[in-house]
């Protein structure tokens, strides 16, 4: 990692801890944070006071930087009939488990491209980053957090989506290979994905973009960092390696799957929240994302759905239905406290520098 970089996030090691939301946790984030990484929040589905308590329970618990990211999602459309039909067709999974089938969805207004109160919290807490996902928020929203001295970070899956992050004035690009797991960055979920990998993206946007890059997707190891720092990333950003950490959210469901050979087999579907993103493989994609399924509510309406009869089915203890997120490296996740996580991962590093 380039001194200029480290300076920028105010970091000793190269490593970003991944924001997922749900799973990362204040506990979480301040002991990557203090151990010399990089800590973050997933806020993109949390209210404006929900985000401002997290934002204060990590400041009681490391004076170390922050990342919290947000999600920049279109407004979903109001279709009535097609949500509609996606009730109709998951009617058979509620009756499974005895459960009242929604009456209808409706839109949880999480996208910060329109959220003004987020916006103006942000201003008064004054994070030392904030990231985005699914794409950019308006410049003027930009220019308010640029003003207020926030660096700003962006998720690309694509080259063009990289240069739209540099023409925005973002200060670094996260580029999220194919592998990684939980929600896929990409700007518009109907245009073509190239599905490129980790060090694929990564070598197109060294060649073709100014700004650092911090690579995502795959990486659960020291050795990968290094190998990701060799071919001109600046740091690694992993989530999956962190979500055995005690510190996580993370339900003993989703550890136990993490744990198991199933770990092995992970795959991409929209069915679950209406985007894209990879999980462990289970019934939720084995039944649910099928070539006769109806059109999928826009996200996070779809997800409303889905969070019903996952709460149906876990209560009658069945947990295939769970949001597992997962990267291809779920294999590798390794079972220890953030902080000894983090130094493992240093000393991997190392390892492979010295040689």
């Amino acid at each position: 990692m380039t001194a200029t970089a480290l300076d920028l996030l105010e970091i000793r090691l190269p490593i970003v801890q991944a924001p997922m939301a749900g799973t990362a946790t204040p506990e979480l984030a301040a002991a990557v944070s203090n151990a010399g990484g990089l800590g973050s929040l997933g806020l993109g589905s949390s209210s404006p006071t929900a985000a401002r308590t997290a934002i204060h329970q990590y400041r009681a618990l490391s004076n170390r930087p922050l990342n919290v990211n947000f999600f920049c999602h279109d407004n979903p459309g109001v279709t009535p009939s097609r949500d509609q039909a996606w009730l109709e067709y998951l009617a058979p999974w509620f009756h499974e488990f005895t459960a009242q089938l929604p009456d209808q969805l409706e839109d949880p207004e999480t996208s910060f491209n329109h959220n003004r109160a987020m916006h103006d919290m942000l201003l008064e807490e004054c994070p030392e980053i904030v990231s985005f996902h699914f794409g950019l928020p308006p410049g003027s929203i930009l220019e308010r957090l640029k003003s207020a001295g926030i660096i700003l970070m962006a998720t690309a899956t694509s080259l063009e989506e990289a240069r739209q992050i540099e023409r925005a004035g973002i200060d670094i690009v996260i580029a999220q290979g194919w592998e990684a797991g939980g929600h896929r960055g990409i700007f518009d979920q109907h245009a073509d994905d190239g599905q490129l990998s980790t060090v694929t993206l990564l070598n197109q946007l060294r060649q073709h973009c100014r700004l650092p890059i911090i690579a995502a997707g795959g990486i659960m190891n020291g050795q990968t960092i290094a190998t990701m720092l060799q071919l001109g990333a600046c740091a690694a950003q992993l989530g999956t390696a962190f979500i055995l950490c005690p510190e996580s959210a993370a339900s003993p469901a989703y550890r136990k799957a993490l744990n198991s050979p199933a770990a092995q087999y992970t795959r991409h579907t929209a069915a679950i929240s209406g985007r894209p993103a990879r999980g462990i493989m289970a019934r939720v994609h084995r039944e649910l994302d099928t070539p006769g399924r109806p059109p999928l509510p826009d996200y996070p309406v779809c997800y409303q759905a889905t969070k019903a009869l996952q709460a149906a089915a876990s209560q009658q203890n069945h947990f295939e239905f769970g949001s597992h997120w997962a990267g291809q490296g779920a294999p590798l996740a390794r079972p220890m406290p953030a902080a000894e996580l983090v130094k493992t991962l240093a000393n991997e590093i190392a390892s492979v520098m010295a040689d």
